[in-house]
């Protein structure tokens, strides 16, 4: 199968005009083939991005680009179950679960897994098949030897499996906002403060070191995920949709890297060399991937 390109839903809170303006440049400029939208964090912020949401669909599908619709991640509330429910009422679009509350309005209809679903053996990949999946985002912590195994099933359930290969690693999610407990608020009159980190807030140790990134209720890595140097064990693991996740800067340069990689047209080091000056300015980590430490790196 054809190796692909893909981008992950922005998961942050940016400006709505500054999200649009975004997604207007994945249109008109990015080499990716298929695009996720959709509010995938906190439901508060979906209103936000809905006067630019049509906009944003009609240019992206005027360039080409396959559109998915990502649900929440997780659902603790009235609104988030509704805000599923909207989303999966998209019949003409294809959606992406990443909560198993979205399973039963998608049952027996194609959709795609999204990341944030636990599926870590065969029998998972046997289970979302039957329900009607078509692909499956792998969890980031994955190994390589889980990978391979699961690559070898998916081959023959006929699933095309994804991967997230750049990006901060989405770790956790709680009910509680982080974020506002951060500002001395509460989740319910947040007042959307996260809107001040777009790549996220870091979180020190008492030594002042950074390990990890603060998303609104979302746990993320500090470190920066950048598989370019495995894309081959990846694409002969039977991985053929690799999963770039927005950041505020650089995303363009970082999925036109990832391309020329995926071409051949430079090596892994290269790649690597471009992505630290395009990137956001953070170490980059692959551990998860050689079944270390995910803040680690090998080169």
């Amino acid at each position: 199968m054809t190796s692909q390109l893909t981008l992950g839903p922005v998961l942050y809170n940016w400006a709505p005009e500054r999200w649009r303006d975004f997604y207007f440049q994945v249109a008109d400029e990015m080499p990716v083939d298929t695009v996720f939208l959709g509010e995938v964090v906190c439901s508060k912020r979906a209103p936000l991005f809905d006067p630019f949401f049509e906009s944003v669909v009609t240019r992206l599908e005027n360039a080409g680009k396959k559109l998915v619709f990502s649900t929440l991640a997780e659902v603790v509330s009235g609104i988030d179950r509704r805000l599923i429910e909207r989303v999966a009422a998209s019949e003409e679009y294809f959606i992406e679960a990443n909560d198993v509350s979205a399973l039963s309005c998608l049952e027996g209809r194609p959709h795609a897994i999204g990341p944030y679903m636990n599926v870590y053996n065969e029998d998972s990949l046997t289970f979302f098949a039957e329900n009607g999946a078509r692909s499956i985002c792998l969890p980031p912590e994955l190994p390589k030897s889980g990978i391979a195994a699961l690559g070898k099933k998916a081959h023959e359930l006929g699933l095309v499996l994804e991967i997230q290969v750049y990006g901060r690693i989405p770790l956790a999610l709680s009910a509680r906002c982080y974020h506002a407990r951060a500002h001395d608020r509460t989740k319910d009159s947040c007042q959307f403060v996260c809107d001040r980190d777009p790549d996220g807030m870091a979180v020190h140790t008492l030594e002042g070191r950074a390990f990890l990134t603060i998303n609104g209720i979302q746990t993320m890595s500090y470190t920066c995920l950048n598989l370019a140097g495995e894309l081959d064990e990846l694409s002969a693991s039977g991985i053929s949709q690799f999963r770039i996740s927005p950041q505020s800067t650089g995303t363009l340069s970082v999925t036109e890297t990832f391309l020329d990689v995926l071409n051949k047209k430079v090596s892994a080091a290269e790649a690597t060399a471009t992505l630290q000056e395009c990137g956001i300015g953070v170490p980059f980590s692959n551990g998860f991937y050689h079944q270390q430490a995910g803040f680690e790196w090998h080169a």
